[in-house]
């Protein structure tokens, strides 16, 4: 297994202690981005990743690296500690250059685990953002580490290697999830998008190549009979609501 570490932190401290804990319960290789070092430049909110394709990001020499070792790992790790109730600067910055992952996601076949870490408090609300910023990414499942580490000398392992393990038998597996009801229902918002009147010209191209909008999911991931059902009637009234 080849597993993507994407860390948030700018410094080491305890997101990469527990990042460091993560990989003693993993088997496989290990890349890990340290978006302290990679000089990605800020997103500038143009909408050109958007609007007309991500390669036409004025960032994309240094970005598209990054996507790409994602799309050769089988499993993600993203860290963050909390910084002012939300994840770090460093961490906004990148998942702000994926926007385009929400509305052309592909990743259905990953699995992911977000760490996070605090001083004091928020962890749990943080990892909620990274969780559902995966989602839309179309990642298929997400673990979560969450640990509250101020005051304490040393790391309670017991949490971060249950979980870890669970992760890594998850990844190993290669069983892919049934989606959330929330997931199918965005699916269906940009696969609408994709083949309104005036659609998004990157987001038609992307739906009608990979030929995701033929499809009531990503086809690799199985739905029941219900959210099969689910997900026709979101695109039937997304489409008359985006006409």
């Amino acid at each position: 297994m080849k597993y993507v570490i994407i860390n948030g932190s700018p410094r080491v401290g305890n997101t990469c202690k527990v990042i460091g804990q993560v990989k003693r319960n993993l088997k496989g290789e290990f890349e890990e981005i340290h978006l302290v070092r990679e000089d990605l430049g800020l997103c500038r909110g143009c909408y050109n990743c958007i609007m007309f394709g991500e390669d036409r990001c004025p960032h994309y020499k240094k970005l598209n690296p990054l996507v790409e070792k994602i799309k050769g790992c089988d499993g993600i790790i993203i860290g963050s500690p909390v910084y002012a109730m939300n994840v770090t600067a460093l961490l906004k910055n990148f998942i702000d250059h994926t926007a385009y992952l929400y509305h052309r996601p592909e990743f259905f076949e990953k699995k992911a685990l977000v760490v996070v870490t605090t001083a004091g408090a928020g962890q749990k609300k943080v990892a909620k953002y990274i969780d559902e910023t995966l989602r839309h990414w179309g990642v298929n499942k997400v673990h979560k580490i969450t640990m509250a580490c101020g005051g304490k000398e040393t790391l309670e392992t017991k949490e971060i290697d249950k979980v870890s393990k669970k992760f890594g038998d998850d990844v190993e597996s290669g069983k892919l999830h049934s989606p959330k009801f929330a997931d199918v229902l965005y699916f269906n918002i940009w696969k609408a998008m994709a083949v309104s009147s005036e659609p998004i010209e990157a987001d038609r191209d992307y739906w009608h190549e990979t030929g995701l909008v033929y499809h009531d999911f990503a086809p690799e991931v199985k739905l029941n009979p219900f959210k099969s059902l689910f997900s026709k009637l979101m695109f039937f009234i997304m489409k008359k609501v985006l006409k």
